[in-house]
């Protein structure tokens, strides 16, 4: 009786032991079969840079683990599975999936009968007026007109006394010996005006707008019977964009996309930026325009308290260049006069599909009410970055104070972004979607700021309006 006793306690111990065994082998084959080891035990395909230890040490596929993401960046509000089911899928691949560009290529090399700038008659000295990309296009215009007129073209002077009070030198911006170099075919360059002209009395000259070679070759050209240096009183706006000669527009696309680079300084700052950018995946640069200045000039006022629409009002009315100072903001905005707000935006890019860890690029200054505006679209799209974000104090340093090179940095990082989307369609956004698509047709999202009812996703933006409501409402 004994014995069979200890039989059964001997078998039941041999059960056990094999099921525990069998438990085992399956949790091991469960854990190789769902969770490859290759995967497991993936590492990263490279190490990061010192900066990216400091501030991201996230994937380079698409997606952004929440454990490793920076104490001052904003967490990604969706698991990185999420995403890369939306990867497998297409639909990710569809939005950011550049346009065609139908064979259509850079036209910038001159004709056979273009010939080397002909003698000089005399120098053209240039004040630009305006922000950096009102700069940009008027200082290529002066290239072309120094050559329709056989002008040698000092250096141009940036402008100092606009709304952004920037004390920057075009050295400061650009690079000046690649813009001398690469003209040099083109137009006779010099960095100032010869000692023996310093003195020298000046024909100052308001060139007439959107004027074309005549104009150019008989009103302008006279002058120099009587004067050997012309001075340009503004760049913007001076040259006509057609009926042109195909040489002349071709110089001021080359002047724009080749000679005109930004200074060393500030090209390896942008190139920093982007590949930090780069780091959190494939990103969209946002032009948001909804800043204190645009918003005074333009008279918009959509979303914002009275007091903010009193403020804009008195500033409008105090800027003495500003020629309109009675704007009704309704009718502003329902001519699409107006940039979008930042909520709109948020529910603009939420239709199209784009998920809320979509890294996203804040291309401007400040943002006008800061976060009361912004709180909305951070709340949909947490990965909001610019160059405070990106940048430690000390490599903005030499930057700060100076408007026209920190918007240098947002063109270039905007020029680099796998998509780029500007609210309102200003200097910036039309210099920089040229740009783009002479780098290559890169994509650009413009939205219709007039009626955005006539595109298919306005009931995907209703819905989702609606949707945000209810749950702000839900939440009290």
């Amino acid at each position: 009786m004994h014995k069979k006793k200890w039989k059964r306690v001997a078998i039941v111990r041999k059960v056990l032991t094999f099921s525990i065994a069998g438990i085992a082998l399956l949790a091991l084959l469960y854990v190789h079969v769902v969770f490859p080891a290759s995967e497991i035990t993936k590492l990263p395909d490279k190490l990061p840079t010192q900066h990216e230890t400091s501030y991201q040490r996230l994937s380079r596929e698409r997606s952004w683990i929440q454990e490793l993401a920076p104490p001052h960046l904003p967490k990604a509000p969706l698991a990185s599975r999420k995403l890369d089911v939306a990867s497998r899928n297409g639909s990710l691949d569809k939005l950011w999936k550049p346009p065609p560009n139908r064979d259509y290529v850079p036209c910038v090399s001159a004709s056979p009968l273009y010939t080397p700038p002909p003698g000089s008659r005399g120098y053209l000295l240039v004040h630009t007026n305006g922000g950096l990309n009102q700069m940009r296009a008027g200082i290529c215009d002066m290239v072309a007109v120094a050559r329709i007129i056989n002008a040698t073209l000092v250096i141009p002077e940036l402008d100092k006394r606009s709304l952004w009070q920037d004390s920057s030198n075009f050295s400061d911006v650009f690079d000046e010996d690649h813009f001398i170099n690469s003209l040099k075919n083109d137009v006779n360059v010099v960095k100032k005006l010869p000692k023996e002209l310093a003195t020298a009395t000046k024909a100052v000259k308001h060139f007439r707008s959107w004027s074309g070679v005549d104009y150019y070759e008989e009103e302008i050209a006279r002058l120099w019977d009587e004067y050997q240096i012309i001075r340009a009183a503004k760049s913007d706006s001076r040259l006509a964009n057609n009926n042109l000669p195909p040489d002349i527009q071709k110089l001021r696309c080359r002047a724009c996309y080749e000679a005109l680079r930004f200074a060393p300084k500030i090209e390896a700052m942008g190139k920093m930026l982007v590949d930090r950018m780069r780091s959190y995946g494939p990103y969209i640069s946002l032009h948001l325009r909804f800043e204190k200045d645009m918003l005074a000039f333009s008279g918009c006022t959509h979303g914002l308290s009275p007091e903010e629409a009193d403020e804009l009002k008195a500033i409008r009315e105090n800027t003495t260049w500003w020629k309109v100072k009675d704007i009704d903001p309704v009718e502003q905005r329902s001519k699409g006069y107006c940039p979008l707000t930042p909520r709109e935006v948020g529910l603009f890019l939420s239709a199209l599909g784009f998920p809320s860890n979509t890294p996203i690029y804040i291309a401007a200054g400040e943002i006008y009410g800061g976060d009361s505006h912004m709180s909305d679209l951070l709340l949909r799209y947490p990965l909001l970055m610019n160059k405070e974000k990106l940048a430690s104090i000390e490599e903005l340093e030499p930057f700060v104070n100076h408007a026209s090179q920190l918007a240098a940095l947002d063109y270039i990082v905007s020029v680099e972004s796998d998509i780029f989307i500007p609210t309102y369609s200003g200097n910036m956004a039309r210099a920089v979607e040229g740009h783009r698509r002479f780098l290559g047709h890169r994509k650009t999202i413009s939205p219709d700021r007039q009626d955005l009812s006539t595109h298919a996703i306005s009931a995907r933006i209703a819905e989702e309006e609606e949707r945000t409501n209810f749950r702000y409402k839900g939440n009290g």
